[in-house]
């Protein structure tokens, strides 16, 4: 399906609230309920119960959506949005656990395989939080070197604040350049606290 795209989201505070509403309702063969849902990102995720009218059948499975936020918009379409389910085994897979466990058992590849994946991500972001996270003061040492555009490669940094204290810097201790270093996290390093004096006592 292609995108949808409209002046604002009217009556509704948010994103996900508009969504809330469109994947709630009910139809003559079936009702759909949206039971919880989030934002990650711009990208929305649900589980959906959907209940069949005839025999009461219950699956619950999770819908995706894309959307954007353009305040400025010429055209004045200034919010919009491309909706998939599972089923179509969308890229976009950061669905969060609490959305997960909800679901029923599925039949079809993509839609597990989707799911699989969601919760490889999850896995992945746990082992990742779980790293020390590198705080001034500290030196950080990459397994692999970082190529920067002076063409030097760098493995040390000394942990610095970013200004105003927001966010990190790293510093060459070399040529005390400061630089930014993306996605920490994910890359291979070890955190050296800074040596610890301890004070003499006076004999």
């Amino acid at each position: 399906m292609g995108w949808l795209t409209m002046r604002d989201t009217g009556r509704f505070a948010n994103a996900r609230a508009y969504l809330d509403d469109q994947f709630t309702y009910t139809r003559d063969d079936h009702r759909l309920t949206v039971l919880k849902s989030s934002m990650v990102g711009s990208t929305y995720y649900a589980a959906a119960e959907r209940i069949e009218t005839a025999g009461e059948a219950r699956s619950v499975f999770a819908i995706i959506c894309l959307t954007f936020s353009r305040p400025n918009a010429r055209d004045g379409q200034t919010f919009g949005y491309k909706d998939m389910t599972e089923h179509m085994g969308p890229h976009e897979s950061e669905c969060p656990a609490s959305i997960l466990d909800l679901l029923t058992p599925i039949e079809g590849e993509w839609a597990n395989n989707w799911r699989a994946r969601c919760r490889a991500n999850l896995a992945k972001r746990r082992l990742l939080d779980a790293k020390p996270t590198p705080r001034p003061g500290q030196t950080i040492v990459f397994d692999d070197p970082l190529r920067f555009n002076d063409g030097i490669e760098r493995t040390h940094f000394e942990v610095i604040a970013g200004p105003k204290g927001k966010g990190l810097r790293y510093r060459d201790p070399s040529s005390r350049q400061v630089c930014q270093i993306p996605s920490v996290k994910k890359r291979a390093y070890r955190l050296i606290n800074p040596a610890v004096t301890v004070p003499q006592v006076a004999s």
